[in-house]
């Protein structure tokens, strides 16, 4: 729902703030107080593109906040998530309109407005008079028809093949685009591929081997410098060992006489042990330095075939070895090229045929759903005074020769589309004898106003927009007719929340809470605002409805016996 708008130095308005309530909210006014200021505010929080003039005269920028609440909005959810935004359970849709520019912000996150209008499509849906909106829409209605049927999970499971298939189709087609291309390197890559086995390089080797031969390369100055130091360290006469030892006696003859001198004298036989275990690991290092000048030339051979290796099929013995599982796979592949195409299109055939059961099920679940919802709406559409009306869910499918999908009774093949096999849209007539129509093309007007409020009233706990405005939609109707168009309202208020601009009291009386549009003339400047009505104002506002600016008596008691009876 959305719990509050947020208006600052928008056209009339400089400061506002709007706190709505679920159910059925009523906006009322006097012509040219600033209804459609609000609704205009609310569709640039939408994401609809701005003008500079929309800016307070006087200020620098217009700033429109919008604050929802959105605890089980899946499709905003993915949406977001889809282009790196964390997801809250309060959506915060903030627009700021400069004198060069207009910026979009979510959950206080910079967005593009393409981003911000994807969010508003889950979450609001806002009818005025001539707006291009939700059901009006010919592609929206299989969505409308599947959410009314609870068939997500069915379709959820013909997407998931659906995208399965289109997978393996292409991988199908650019496998047979490729034969002639695999079939002309095959004998290039069994060369290449002999080459490298019969070399057979492995991932590490080449930094090993090169360890090794400088080891080797240096074992002459290793074995002479690391058994001079055995003689300097400890063999020779007066070797370093033998040196500190003296030392050490000397310094312990002292030591007796200044105890400052215990802890020096520590440190000394530390270097002692120190000296005698070097002196321990050099002479075991001496007599292991090895002499090999065979293996030595060996590991310049190996190096030498890594080398070339290298110059031909990669910066690394890494990437030799990679690239070797990579022409494998493309030689199996041009070896056994017939039975990568047949096992190709078996899998094709299997998906198909998975394909084509869902379809063919989500299809016949369709239009048992369908009859219930014609009947629902041609009896609501009665209900608010179209008697005649004829509404219909018109089926179609793709004749396709070359279809996924299949019907195993008759044979036929039918396009596959990416929300089944089927194409739906609403037709409807609202006179006697008159042939249903596209709902897109039916005339603007009272009936049209009335045909979406039947909709969304018969669609209301499966349509899963939780916001509706509408805006003056009470064109066209009046007295009993208005007073059905607004129980209707109240009515899907129990299952959205909705936002309504009316100029009948019929329709205003039905609200679950009611505002009301003022102008106020102040220092010389002329500033609307809207506040929530109390009872008693509710009644002498709905009242001037009824009489105008002089209220009476009489309408005084109309306007009690509408609220009393809503």
């Amino acid at each position: 729902m959305l719990r509050s708008l947020s208006i600052r130095d928008y056209t009339l308005i400089d400061r506002l703030e709007i706190t709505f309530e679920n159910g059925l909210n009523i906006i009322t006014g006097e012509t040219g107080a600033g209804k459609s200021i609000l609704v205009g505010a609310l569709k640039l929080i939408l994401g609809e593109r701005a003008s500079t003039d929309v800016i307070r005269s006087g200020a620098h920028k217009a700033v429109l906040e919008g604050i929802f609440d959105a605890p089980h909005a899946d499709r905003i959810r993915h949406v977001l998530f889809d282009h790196g935004y964390e997801y809250d359970e309060t959506l915060i849709l903030r627009r700021e309109i400069g004198s060069s520019s207009s910026r979009g912000f979510i959950n206080d996150s910079p967005a593009t407005m393409q981003l911000m209008r994807q969010v508003a499509e889950s979450v609001i849906d806002l009818h005025g008079q001539h707006e291009h909106q939700s059901l009006l829409r010919t592609e929206t209605h299989i969505e409308v028809l599947d959410n009314y049927a609870g068939l997500g999970e069915l379709r959820a499971e013909y997407q998931r093949i659906y995208k399965e298939m289109e997978g393996a189709v292409k991988a199908r087609r650019q496998l047979i685009a490729r034969e002639k291309d695999l079939k002309q390197k095959q004998e290039l890559y069994a060369y290449q591929i002999k080459e490298i086995d019969e070399i057979s390089p492995k991932p590490g080797e080449e930094a090993a081997l090169e360890v090794e031969a400088k080891l080797l390369e240096n074992a002459e100055k290793r074995f002479a410098g690391s058994g001079e130091l055995v003689q300097m360290l400890y063999e020779s006469e007066e070797s370093i060992y033998d040196r500190l030892v003296h030392a050490r006696n000397v310094f312990s003859e002292l030591a007796t006489t200044d105890d400052r001198l215990q802890e020096p004298l520590t440190d000394l036989r530390s270097a002692e042990v120190l000296i005698a275990e070097l002196t321990k690991f050099l002479q075991d290092y001496h007599a292991r330095v090895a002499f090999d000048p065979e293996r030595l030339q060996e590991i310049r051979n190996r190096l030498g075939e890594l080398l070339n290796l290298k110059r031909k099929y990669g910066e690394t013995i890494e990437d030799v070895v990679a690239f070797r599982e990579k022409i494998g796979t493309q030689f199996e592949l041009a070896a056994d090229f017939e039975g990568a195409i047949a096992r190709a299109d078996k899998q094709v055939i299997e998906l198909a045929q998975r394909l084509a059961h869902v379809a063919i099920r989500l299809s016949a679940r369709r239009k048992e759903a369908a009859l219930y919802i014609e009947e629902a709406i041609v009896r609501e559409l009665g209900e608010l005074g179209i008697v005649h009306a004829a509404f219909q869910v018109q089926f179609g499918v793709q004749a396709d020769a070359k279809g996924w999908i299949r019907d195993q009774v008759t044979g036929k093949r039918f396009a596959a589309l990416p929300n089944g096999m089927d194409e739906v849209a609403f037709f409807i007539s609202t006179n006697l004898g008159e042939t249903p129509r596209p709902l897109a093309k039916t005339a603007s007007g009272g009936e049209i106003s009335r045909i979406m409020l039947a909709l969304k009233t018969i669609l209301a706990k499966n349509e899963r927009l939780p916001i509706l405005v509408f805006d003056e939609i009470d064109t066209g109707i009046s007295g009993r007719i208005a007073g059905k168009v607004g129980e209707a309202m109240r009515n899907l208020g129990e299952y959205h929340q909705i936002i309504a601009i009316t100029h009948l009291p019929q329709i205003a009386a039905q609200g679950h809470n009611h505002y009301v549009v003022e102008k106020l003339v102040s220092e010389d400047r002329t500033r609307s605002q809207i506040r929530l009505l109390s009872t008693e104002e509710r009644i002498r506002t709905i009242a001037a409805m009824f009489s105008g600016d002089e209220i009476t008596e009489a309408a005084l008691e109309s306007a009690r016996a509408l609220l009393k009876h809503a």
